[in-house]
């Protein structure tokens, strides 16, 4: 299920006919996109890798390929494979857990949210908040992401650092915390959980 960064959240869908729309996520947890689960088939996708490359294709509930045409209109019609239903799933560099799904022009599937029912098109050139989604996927089928030097160093955060960042000393299951909450993407809601605690101890 490609969970796409609306507010509300909503899901990619296809109908029985092709036609691929956008359909609000009933079966999600205040608003957390992590607990969205499908409630309706249509936003089921099943995903394979195409042999031999670092492609997939995305098969609808009613056996046709996800594809998008050459000026970013998507649709699900396609019995077959060709470029137009190959996708690259690549992990967002600096939004853990984000995927952005690209064609192989080059060009990725952005959501416009402006319009009163959101709209998808392939014709993005930019990555941006409007490409960044979240797959939902059964364990065994997530791409895993391959983690640069550079990305690995910015895990590997001091203790000094991170104490810095919270403006006082850490016990060490704060530090194990915090450095986890860097590699899941939510490190700044976890720092500001501690930096209140610690004024309460503090003060209290």
């Amino acid at each position: 299920m490609f969970v796409l960064p609306t507010e509300p959240p909503t899901a990619l869908a296809c109908d029985a006919n092709g036609k691929v729309f956008t359909l609000p996520i009933e079966n999600i947890v205040d608003g957390n996109p992590l607990t969205a689960e499908p409630h309706d088939v249509r936003q089921v996708w099943v995903a394979n890798r195409i042999v031999g490359t670092e492609h997939y294709r995305f098969k609808g509930h009613h056996g046709k390929y996800l594809s998008c045409d050459k000026i970013g209109l998507f649709s699900a019609t396609s019995e077959a494979i060709s470029p137009l239903e190959s996708f690259l799933l690549t992990a967002t560099p600096d939004t853990p857990g984000t995927f952005q799904v690209q064609t192989l022009r080059d060009t990725y599937l952005k959501v416009r949210s402006s319009t009163k029912t959101p709209e998808v098109r392939g014709d993005a050139t930019d990555v941006s908040f409007e490409t960044t989604m979240r797959i939902r996927m059964q364990a065994r089928f997530k791409p895993r992401a391959k983690t640069t030097k550079e990305e690995r160093a910015k895990e590997k955060i001091s203790r000094r650092e991170l104490e810095e960042a919270a403006g006082r000393g850490l016990e060490e299951d704060e530090i194990k915390r915090l450095r986890r909450a860097r590699r899941e993407g939510d490190y700044h809601e976890v720092l500001l959980d501690l930096r209140v605690k610690g004024k309460h101890d503090k003060y209290g």
